[in-house]
């Protein structure tokens, strides 16, 4: 053998005995962690684990309870398992329990600036105080936003009608929709359904979503510094965020220019007279900070309610017989010749409970995003070291047989209780719960009555096939899950 080659193999053993050895020390030195299989150096468990995540491995659960340990490559993992878990550490111990943990592709695709979701401490607090704030002063929760939403449904339905009957992928849809009304929060105003750039950003975000439910955005979540240097599709989420930003910072531009103080007209300007207050020291309020806050308030104010509707509409083409329930309600409480309103939820408990049972049924994100413990903490007789990342398993929650019987069933009545009455459940987490529960949940909340009970209200959904034969089982993914791809047609009622 050349003696290059010879120093080239030396140096490879030395260099993996180094990695073993780092590996090896940082998970032996557990102390009292929580129990979890055991795991290999430098590849963790991800050979022993369900690749759809470690909430679908049968038995870990089972065998080391409600709180165990797992390995994603190097990277050290508590799993909360069940809604008494859950609520003793996020909720009862919520401040501990505040920290973001880390998830390699979503850190990198939003940019290295602190924004409102990937943030911590204090930088985290204010960031995400100001956006609760200036959400509720630009509509979230009042009448205002309720008008917002109204009038895009109203858009909605006349793109519903120009289809006539005729078959088609409700994607774009409810896509478009969606984002405008938190298009109209930051950004101050809808854009046209043809805009091309709005296009354009919403077929990345449908993009992004197909490539963070691929295996590869998975090898990525195990082992993101060899994946930085192994080709593949992961590698277009990078690219796709640089369109983002710079969407972002165009906007971004426009509205230095035209800002008035006196008169805010949208989030954007209120963090600019935020930098404006704060800028004769070191503040979290920066241009860094803007365009992340805003690409994650577009990001998520656009996909995950989205995807929602769309699950929902494919589960109302499964059964038919629940759609014609939430029918004849929508006739006896809002009648034809008005728009549904947030104050006619409460005299519509059946509707209610189908909106509630859908996003339970869909687990839409099952281990919810990461948290991290800001200090060693104790909980039950394990002790977890500061800064260790914990991943909720939501969906031991929201599919707890106890609460729901016979989970893997869609039935309304879960929400429900003997006399018709719409029934609350502390079981209900879709947004997680305790100080990181989603900023935009009550918009959420407003999206998905509105815009569904608006369709409802003017059309009857038509599969295009059997409704036995549709699949409503979900493309599932280490991230997160999404309904199948489908086409419908929906007639004028």
């Amino acid at each position: 053998m050349e003696p290059l080659g010879i120093t080239t193999v030396f140096l490879v053993i030395c260099v993996s005995c180094l990695l073993f050895l780092s590996a090896w020390r940082k998970m032996s030195g557990s102390g009292k962690l929580p129990p979890g299989p055991v795991a290999f150096p430098i590849i963790g468990n991800t050979l022993q684990l369900h690749p759809r995540g470690p909430w679908s491995r049968a038995g870990l659960s089972e065998k080391y309870g409600s709180i165990f340990t797992i390995y994603l490559g190097s990277e050290r993992v508590v799993v909360l398992y069940g809604y008494e878990i859950m609520k003793e550490s996020l909720i009862g111990l919520g401040e501990e329990f505040s920290g973001r943990g880390t998830l390699p592709p979503f850190i990198s695709v939003l940019f290295p600036f602190p924004g409102i979701v990937f943030s911590n401490g204090e930088r985290w607090k204010k960031l995400r105080r100001f956006a609760l704030t200036n959400l509720r002063n630009f509509g979230m929760g009042k009448k205002s936003i309720e008008a917002r939403i109204q009038e895009e449904t109203h858009f909605l339905v006349e793109r519903l009608r120009n289809t006539h009957g005729q078959p088609f992928d409700p994607t774009l849809f409810l896509t478009h929709a969606v984002s405008n009304v938190i298009c109209s929060i930051i950004f101050g105003d809808r854009f046209d359904y043809e805009d091309k750039k709005f296009v354009t950003l919403i077929n990345i975000i449908e993009e992004n979503g197909k490539l963070q439910r691929s295996p590869w955005t998975a090898l990525y979540n195990f082992f993101p510094t060899l994946m930085d240097y192994i080709p593949g599709p992961h590698h277009k989420l990078f690219k796709n965020a640089q369109e983002f930003r710079r969407f972002v910072l165009e906007r971004v531009n426009m509205h230095k220019e035209s800002l008035d103080p006196s008169c805010p007209r949208d989030f954007i300007d209120a963090f600019f007279i935020k930098m404006e207050e704060r800028k004769n020291g070191q503040s979290d309020f920066n241009v860094g900070s803007l365009v992340r806050s805003t690409v994650e308030l577009f990001v998520a104010g656009t996909g995950t309610t989205s995807i929602t509707m769309k699950f929902g509409l494919l589960i109302l083409l499964k059964y038919p017989e629940i759609e014609e329930k939430v029918h004849e309600e929508i006739d006896l409480v809002i009648g034809r010749s008005r728009s549904p309103c947030m104050a006619d939820r409460s005299q519509m408990p059946y509707t209610d409970a189908v909106i509630h049972e859908i996003q339970r049924y869909i687990n839409l994100v099952p281990l919810g995003l990461p948290h991290a413990v800001t200090r060693d903490v104790y909980l039950k007789q394990y002790l977890i070291p500061k800064g260790t990342t914990i991943f909720p398993a939501l969906k031991s929650v929201l599919y707890d047989r106890r609460e729901f019987p016979n989970p893997e069933q869609f039935n309304p009545g879960h929400f429900l209780d003997e006399n018709g009455a719409f029934k609350k459940s502390d079981f209900f987490m879709p947004f997680s719960a305790g100080k990181r529960i989603c900023v935009g949940e009550g918009l959420a909340r407003m999206e998905l009555f509105l815009v569904l009970t608006t369709i409802l209200q003017n059309f009857t959904l038509k599969p295009v096939i059997d409704p036995k034969d549709i699949d409503i089982t979900p493309e599932s993914s280490f991230v997160s899950n999404a309904p199948k791809s489908f086409l419908l047609c929906v007639l004028p009622r």
